[in-house]
């Protein structure tokens, strides 16, 4: 059953790809909104962006598609060391995606917010909104490597087959 299931996922890698990436780069709103509204303030005492109820509900879809798109970009990473073996870029880049969970169930955005507020900081409760905002940033890099994935995927495969073709 495993078997079957990693073969229609080689089968269907452009697709699976380009939907990971997606998923993921959807989460580039909730990092914008982290960005210039939470950790601006906190270091600025303003806020960058005051959100219309359009941008609040685009936030909060982006941050309910954050499970998902963990799931889905850890199949990208779990096929290649399948599929290549051992190389520490997908062991790491796993170990920060998977990461989230522990910013999603324990350090969640509202603990972050509230705590950031005055009057409700104590240094422990600023000191874990932080780490959760760092292991919200440890997205980045996995986000840009999984956009390069889809990137060469569509680019230089459609390439490669069309000079295949061509010859």
């Amino acid at each position: 059953m495993l078997k079957s299931f990693w073969n229609w996922y080689e089968n269907n890698l452009k697709a699976n790809v380009a939907m990971a990436s997606f998923l993921f780069l959807w989460q580039l709103v909730h990092l914008i909104w982290l960005s210039f509204n939470v950790v601006l303030e906190r270091i600025t005492g303003a806020s960058l962006i005051n959100l219309t109820p359009f941008w609040e509900y685009l936030v909060i879809i982006a941050d309910y598609t954050e499970i998902p798109a963990l799931v889905i970009v850890s199949f990208v990473y779990i096929n290649e060391l399948r599929r290549d073996g051992y190389k520490f870029k997908n062991v790491l880049y796993l170990f920060f995606l998977n990461s989230q969970w522990l910013h999603l169930f324990w350090i969640t955005d509202e603990f972050v917010v509230s705590r950031f507020k005055i009057g409700h900081e104590t240094s422990l409760s600023v000191w874990l909104a932080w780490v959760a905002i760092g292991i919200d940033y440890l997205e980045l890099p996995v986000m840009y490597d999984t956009a390069k994935k889809a990137a060469k995927i569509f680019f230089v495969r459609d390439k490669e087959s069309s000079l295949s073709s061509d010859s």
